[in-house]
C-alpha cells in the first residue's frame, strides 16, 4: 500500500533529545568529559562576567560551540549557528531545548575578547592537560616539539608598503571601486621590513623551504608526549625564522610553572637545530633529541667565533645522534605531526578565519582541547 504525507502535522511535538542520540554515539563521552572539566572552571567564569546587568550566552555553552566547530569541520561561526539551529545533536551537546531559539553568531565576536583577558579558553584547554596528568595518559620524561604554517585571513593584495596603512586611496570618491581590483607585483620587491598587511597586521611574508610560495602566515607551536601524541602546550606567534625553538622553550616554561611538568628529553626537526635553543634546553635539564643539519659545526674558523657554548652544544648532540634514545624519539615524534595534522584539516586552521595573534591563539586552544578529547576516548576505549 502506498504511503501518503500527512497533509495537517501535529500543533506539538514531544521529543526526548536523550533517546534521540544513539547509546554508543562518541560524542557522548565526549560530552561527559567536557562538562565535567567545565564545571571546575565556575570560577573563572564567575571573575570574567559581572553580577549585574542583562545576562549572556552561558561561556559554556560558547566553549562547547566552539568545540563542535573543530569536531565537525564547520567553516565559519555563522554556518555553526546555523547548524546549532537545526541539527539535533548539536542542541543535545550544548544542553539547549529543541524550542529554544539559536543565539546570534555575533555573540563570539562580543565574548571573543573577555574569553582573552580572562584566559577562559587557555584554561579549558589547561583543564585537558591536568585530565591528562590526572589518568596518567601522557609521558612523563620525553615530549616532542614542531611549529606548523598557518595561512592568514589576508590577502596578498593588502601586503602594501607601511607608509600606506591609514592612507585613504586617492581618487574620485563617487566612481567605482571594484572590491578585488587588478593588481600587479611585476618588479616589485616587498619584504617585511617595508610591507604590512592592511588586513592582518601581525601576519607576516613567510616560507620554510626554497621552491615554496611565500604567503601571508602566522606561526603554530605545539608540544606533545611522546608516549601517545596528547598535546600538551600550544602557541602562536609571528612567522620569523627563529620562533620555533623560541617559542618551543616559552611553552616549555610555562608547562612547568602551571602544570609542574619537566620532561627529560625533547625531540624536534632540522627546524630546531640551533646551538643557543640546545644550550638553554641542557640549563633547563633537558637533553636535546635534535636533527642536525649536514656541514661543519662553527664553520672553518670556529676558534675565532665567541659562541663556543652554542657550538660545543651543536657538537653534542651530533655525538648523540648515534644513541638508541636519539632514534626512538624520532620516530615517536611523528605523533606531533599527527596531532598537528588534525588540527590543521579537521579542526580547519590551514587557514584561519580570524585577526590576530591572540585571536588565533584561542581557535589553537579549542583546536588542541578538541584533539585531547578524541585521543582521551580512543584511548580509553582501548
Amino acid at each position: 500500500m502506498r504511503g501518503k504525507k500527512n497533509s495537517q502535522p501535529p500543533m506539538f511535538y514531544a521529543l526526548d533529545l536523550e533517546a534521540l542520540i544513539r547509546p554508543d554515539h562518541p560524542l557522548r563521552k565526549i560530552k561527559a568529559l567536557v562538562d565535567e572539566d567545565l564545571s571546575r572552571m565556575g570560577h573563572v567564569f564567575n571573575e570574567a562576567y559581572s553580577d549585574t546587568g542583562r545576562p549572556s550566552v552561558p561561556p559554556e555553552r560558547l566553549l562547547k560551540a566552539l568545540l563542535l566547530q573543530a569536531l565537525y569541520t564547520v567553516r565559519s561561526e555563522s554556518q555553526l549557528v546555523e547548524r546549532i539551529t537545526t541539527d539535533l545533536l548539536f542542541r543535545w551537546f550544548l544542553d539547549m531545548d529543541p524550542a529554544e531559539p539559536a543565539f546570534d553568531a555575533t555573540a563570539f565576536t562580543h565574548n571573543r575578547p573577555r574569553l582573552d583577558q580572562s584566559g577562559i579558553t587557555a584554561a579549558f584547554f589547561g583543564g585537558t592537560v591536568r585530565r591528562i596528568q590526572r589518568e596518567k595518559l601522557a609521558s612523563d620524561d620525553h615530549f616532542s616539539f614542531d611549529g606548523t604554517m598557518i595561512d592568514a585571513y589576508a590577502s596578498i593584495k593588502s601586503f602594501v608598503p607601511k607608509e600606506q596603512i591609514g592612507k585613504e586611496d586617492s581618487g574620485d570618491s563617487n566612481g567605482f571601486k571594484s572590491s578585488n581590483p587588478e593588481v600587479d607585483f611585476h618588479g616589485q620587491k616587498r619584504s617585511n621590513a617595508t610591507h604590512q598587511s592592511k588586513t592582518d597586521p601581525e601576519a607576516r611574508l613567510y616560507k620554510k623551504s626554497h621552491g615554496q610560495e611565500a604567503r601571508l602566515r602566522h606561526l603554530g607551536h605545539v608540544i606533545t608526549d611522546n608516549r601517545r601524541g596528547l598535546v600538551l602546550a600550544v602557541a602562536v606567534s609571528s612567522a620569523t625564522g627563529d620562533a620555533e625553538p623560541e617559542q618551543a622553550l616559552k611553552m616549555l616554561d610555562a608547562l612547568k610553572a602551571r602544570h609542574g611538568i619537566q620532561p627529560k628529553t625533547g625531540g624536534a626537526d632540522k627546524g630546531y637545530d640551533s646551538g643557543p635553543f640546545m644550550l638553554e634546553l641542557e640549563k633547563r635539564d633537558i637533553i636535546p633529541h635534535v636533527a642536525v643539519k649536514e656541514g661543519m659545526i662553527g664553520g672553518e674558523h670556529i676558534e675565532r667565533r665567541k659562541d663556543q657554548e652554542a657550538i660545543a652544544a651543536r657538537q653534542r648532540m651530533r655525538e648523540r645522534l648515534r644513541n638508541l634514545g636519539y632514534k626512538l624519539s624520532q620516530k615517536t615524534r611523528k605523533r606531533c605531526e599527527e596531532a598537528i595534522g588534525w588540527i590543521k584539516t579537521i579542526a580547519g586552521l590551514a587557514r584561519t578565519n580570524l585577526v590576530g595573534h591572540w585571536k588565533v591563539q584561542q581557535q589553537l586552544e579549542v583546536s588542541a582541547a578538541a584533539y585531547n578529547y578524541v585521543r582521551m576516548i580512543k584511548l580509553r576505549a582501548a
